[in-house]
């Protein structure tokens, strides 16, 4: 049998070594950055919510318009910053964050500069009421949704918070600016100087403001894996409408929007519009009250970046819980704190409610970021507007019940009731188990 010919043998190379690692680089990652030129442009938008206060005694004394006329281009200022949010973050699908952030920035600029150059009292509710109400209402909170979710997939609320707080922020950091501007060069140098800040730093946005991290080759905050930039989504207005449709179904989005109708009614609706009148009933000077709204401002940036931190780690349903009880007991033991001056009570006061004014947002941008997936930002956008409609209920109905009543106590009470509903409300939210299994779209997936 004839011997099987062998089989050249087959060179054979020892297999290749995984390949090293590359230097890890220790330069921040972008996400901090467009988080930082976000917070500038909230903060700018945050100055503006200060001007109305400072500006109408000295547009009743040029025009003689009353202090209800001017206040009507407040109101409806007021009105259009919930109302345009949802719209925003819609429109920040389709067109971009950078678009529409500049495009805000140029509005508000231009409504503070033609204000300069009105002469009639409609001239104040469209270069005021419509245009910077219009522009600020884009530079919300929404803006700080929509920022945290593209960019950031750990320290999502702690950024959230950040940039919540940033409102304040403006308003602590040019609310005495722009009163010594008033009261030293009139209220055009104010409004000029506004505008050209606002200006400024609409070149800043274009810079450096990035729509998402995947147009840059990066990957979010905390990622472990890419995550692809959405598609432009168009129809911005009938995608916001068919969003509110879908989440009205939801239980869920009647709670938050229930809860944050009476967080707008326990803070800015009735402590900024009524506590210095309620202050001055019992003898304290007005300016006085005013430095002290001025102090939960800063403790209320505090509590907002402390809530941010809290809740990427703690049940935000708690959190809500504990903010609203701890507001309730502030408002029932106010009526006991007036005095004619600031005592160390009145100090208390100011610390523990600022910590608590704006704490809830983070928490209720959480919960809507999980019950409604990729909607999220717009769904907030809706609930953020419930909270202005709370606030200007308050704000009308507790100067109301001084006129009928002769004082506020009344108004203290109903509201620390009403916050201790909200406190057991944030028990009763379910939340989806996983929000990684939602689908983004459509929202009614997300209906508990």
């Amino acid at each position: 049998m004839p011997a099987t010919p062998e089989l050249p043998a087959v060179a054979t190379s020892p297999p290749s070594p995984p390949p090293r690692p590359g230097p890890v680089s220790r330069r921040p990652h972008r996400a901090w950055g467009v988080a930082a030129v976000a917070g500038v442009a909230i903060v700018t938008a945050g100055a503006f919510t200060t001007v109305p206060g400072l500006i109408t005694p000295a547009l009743h004394h040029e025009f003689g318009w009353s202090r209800s006329t001017i206040g009507l281009a407040a109101s409806v200022a007021m009105v259009l910053y919930g109302l345009t949010a949802p719209f925003a973050a819609a429109l920040m699908d389709r067109y971009g964050i950078r678009r529409v952030v500049a495009g805000a920035l140029l509005l508000v600029a231009t409504g503070a500069a033609l204000t300069t150059v009105m002469t009639a009292a409609w001239q104040l509710v469209l270069f005021w009421g419509v245009l910077v109400g219009l522009g600020s209402g884009s530079l919300t909170m929404t803006l700080a949704a929509t920022v945290a979710q593209r960019w950031f997939t750990a320290r999502r609320g702690l950024v959230t918070g950040a940039l919540s707080a940033s409102a304040h922020v403006g308003q602590m950091l040019f609310l005495p600016l722009l009163a010594l501007g008033v009261e030293r060069f009139d209220w055009r140098p104010a409004l000029i100087t506004l505008a050209l800040t606002a200006a400024a730093v609409t070149t800043l946005v274009l810079l450096l403001l990035h729509d998402h991290p995947a147009r840059l080759g990066l990957r979010p905050y905390g990622a472990g894996e890419d995550v692809p930039a959405p598609p432009p989504t168009r129809g911005a207005a009938r995608r916001t409408l068919a969003v509110l449709a879908g989440a009205a179904r939801s239980r869920v989005f009647w709670l938050l929007a229930a809860m944050f109708v009476i967080c707008g009614a326990s803070t800015n609706g009735i402590l900024w519009t009524n506590f210095a009148p309620a202050a001055h009933d019992h003898g304290m000077p007005v300016p006085v009250a005013a430095g002290l709204l001025s102090a939960i401002g800063v403790f209320s940036a505090l509590g907002t970046l402390g809530s941010g931190w809290l809740t990427d780690r703690l049940d935000p349903r708690l959190l809500l819980a504990v903010y609203f009880a701890v507001r309730a007991l502030t408002l029932l033991l106010l009526p006991l704190l007036f005095a004619a001056s600031v005592q160390p009570s009145m100090v208390a006061f100011v610390v523990v409610y600022g910590l608590v004014d704006v704490a809830t947002v983070p928490p209720v941008i959480a919960l809507t970021t999980a019950c409604f997936g990729a909607d999220g930002p717009i769904v907030f956008g809706w609930v953020n507007s419930a909270h202005q409609i709370g606030a200007g209920i308050s704000a009308f109905l507790g100067a109301a019940a001084r006129d009928l009543f002769g004082s506020y106590d009344l108004v203290w009470f109903a509201l620390a009731v009403c916050c201790l509903l909200a406190a057991l409300t944030a028990l009763v939210v379910r939340v989806p188990p996983s929000p990684a299994t939602l689908p983004p779209r459509p929202v009614e997936a997300a209906v508990p």
